[in-house]
Formats: C-alpha cells, sequence, structure tokens
C-alpha cells in the first residue's frame, strides 16, 4: 500500500519495522485517563492491532500491529477521546473524525501530584490540561513535563521545558520552639538557627516544603505556590543533557505565558533548511538572551520571580570537523 509517510506521521501514527503494519498514538495528557475510554483502545487492539498495547515513556498509549488500510476507520473510532480528552477541554480540532491533527508536540507528562501524592505543591494535570489546550495542535518537536515538587519523579530535567512546583514556607516565630528539625529536614540547607528564631535563605531555597512537612508545632507552614522552570533537557545519542534552570519563583500565566511564546520562537530562528531542527539546538545557536527575550514577551514578573542570567549546561561536548 502506497502512503505518504509524512501524513500518517502527522496523523500520530508510526512508520513500523513492517511495511504494511503502523502503530496509533493515543494521547493522555498529564498521564490521566478516564477508564470509560480504556474499553474503546482495547476494543482498537483487538480489531485491528495485534492483541496489545504499549505505554510510553510520555504516558500515552501506542495500538501497534495495525494495516494501513484500517487508519481512516480507526481515525474515526477514535473520536471520542478526541472529543472527551481535548474538545471538551478547550484544544481545538477541526474534524476530529480524522484522528489527531498533529503529532510534532508530544504529548504532555505530569507526575501524579497533588491529588495523590502529599509531597506535590499543586494538581499537575490540572496544569498538564492547561499547558495542552496551550500548545496543542502544534507541528513543532516539543516535549513538556510538569512535576508537582523538586523531587521531579516526571524527570522534567530530561525535556526541552521542565515545570517544577515550589512553595513558599511561611515562618511564624510565636510557635516556634526551636527543635531545629527543620534545618536538619532541609535538603538546600536553606535553613539556619539563630538562637532565637529560624532565618530562611531565599537564595538556596529550593521551595520542596519539607521544613513545613516537618515542624511538630506548624510554626512553618506552606505558603504561597509558585514554579520553577528548568529548559533544554534532552535524551538521545547525539548530545544528551539535562535541563538547567531558567526561572524560579513564577506564577502560573507566567509558564503558560512562557509555553504560548516558545513556539514564536522556534518559528522565527528554525533552520528551515533542515528536516527538522531540535528546539535545544535552536536555543544553542541564538543563545539565552534572545531565548528570553522572546519568551517572555508580554510577561510581567512578580518582586519574587528571578530569572537566570547565565546557563553552563554539562553533558558531553563535541567538536565539528
Amino acid at each position: 500500500m502506497a502512503i505518504d509517510a509524512k501524513k500518517v506521521i502527522k496523523n500520530a501514527w508510526r512508520i513500523t519495522k513492517d511495511p504494511e503494519l503502523s502503530c496509533l498514538r493515543i494521547r493522555v495528557p498529564g498521564g490521566h485517563l478516564p477508564v470509560k475510554y480504556l474499553s474503546l483502545i482495547q476494543e482498537i487492539a483487538d480489531r485491528y492491532g495485534n492483541g496489545t498495547v504499549h505505554i510510553t515513556t510520555r504516558q500515552g498509549f501506542e495500538i501497534p500491529g495495525i494495516p494501513f488500510k484500517y487508519m481512516d476507520e480507526v481515525n474515526a473510532m477514535i473520536e471520542p477521546i478526541l472529543e472527551g480528552l481535548e474538545i471538551s477541554k478547550g484544544v481545538k480540532i477541526d474534524d476530529s473524525t480524522k484522528g489527531y491533527p498533529a503529532a510534532g508536540t508530544r504529548n504532555v507528562c505530569a507526575c501524579i501530584g497533588e491529588r495523590v501524592c502529599p509531597k506535590a505543591a499543586f494538581d499537575t494535570t490540572a496544569l498538564a490540561w492547561e499547558v495542552e489546550r496551550t500548545i496543542y495542535p502544534n507541528d513543532y518537536h516539543v516535549k513538556i513535563a510538569i512535576t508537582g515538587c523538586p523531587n521531579d519523579c516526571v524527570k522534567a530535567h530530561t525535556q526541552d521545558i521542565g515545570i517544577i512546583g515550589q512553595i513558599e514556607p511561611v515562618y511564624e516565630a510565636a510557635k516556634c520552639v526551636g527543635c531545629r528539625l527543620c534545618v536538619k529536614k532541609c535538603p538546600a540547607g536553606a535553613l539556619t538557627w539563630t538562637g532565637k528564631e529560624i532565618v530562611r535563605d531565599a537564595d538556596r531555597c529550593i521551595g520542596c516544603g519539607d521544613c513545613a512537612d516537618s515542624c511538630p508545632k506548624s510554626a512553618l507552614s506552606r505558603g504561597g505556590q509558585y514554579f520553577r522552570v528548568v529548559i533544554m533537557g534532552r535524551t538521545g545519542k547525539k548530545n544528551p543533557r539535562m535541563a538547567r534552570t531558567f526561572l524560579q519563583w513564577v506564577d502560573r500565566d507566567t509558564v503558560l505565558k512562557l509555553c504560548r511564546n516558545l513556539y514564536s520562537f522556534i518559528d522565527k530562528y528554525i533552520n528551515k533548511s533542515l528536516p527538522k531542527e531540535h528546539v535545544g539546538y535552536i536555543f544553542d545557536r541564538t543563545g539565552l538572551h534572545t531565548f528570553k527575550e522572546e519568551v517572555l514577551k508580554g510577561v510581567t514578573l512578580s518582586p519574587k520571580a528571578k530569572v537566570v542570567q547565565h546557563i553552563e549546561f554539562g553533558g558531553y561536548t563535541y567538536k565539528q570537523g
């Protein structure tokens, strides 16, 4: 069967090692899926595929073993998933009977967040949906992940954009008994005991909330909720590296505007002579100053917000030539 590979891939179908078979990708933004859709996924796998489903590293599903000739039928079958998971959440898809309109921007990953985890600073699934509404559908290859606290269970540091929850601890000296348990528990060494009270070094605090969780008298409590944004992490065989901090102590609106502006940055500076250019390499070519100028357009930072002035990435370095 003759196929248009670019069209197939854009429609969220894979080109596989078998020229007659494909593999359908199902987006699950935030990794949270109503169970009513599982029976539909099973039906597609049994009727058209090989009876199995692969759970991807990006928290979506892939249904392998589907002949290309059934693509249109399967696209029509997944309309309830697109309607239920995307259109009702504000994602605009022109015709949901034809499957996914784009696959470049990958599924937005998220840890389980405060719906379950006591460490999480916020509802990660809800933010994942807001990000999904902001960036999808889009053809540019972008990976975004959201984690509820600095434990980073979702591995935000291996993404183009990693969003990490932070909380600002609030101290009430009148309740403090000087036990210094918070000082011992702080993983960043941001707290000291003066002999009279606890002092927090705001530059060292990572916003994990461990101090508040450990205080037996509630002298430290979880205060305002903020975000740290790390950028340009990546996996891959050419030059993998960990993301580095770009913003700290920013609000939700800033995070969403940054995600939206990221696409303007890519569109403006991507090397269109190449088949594909990863956003990390665009960043490497243009530099932090240009990136910062583009992604912070229209953003009003609060007095608490911090923006880095320099980023030094680790990882491998390859010389040209």
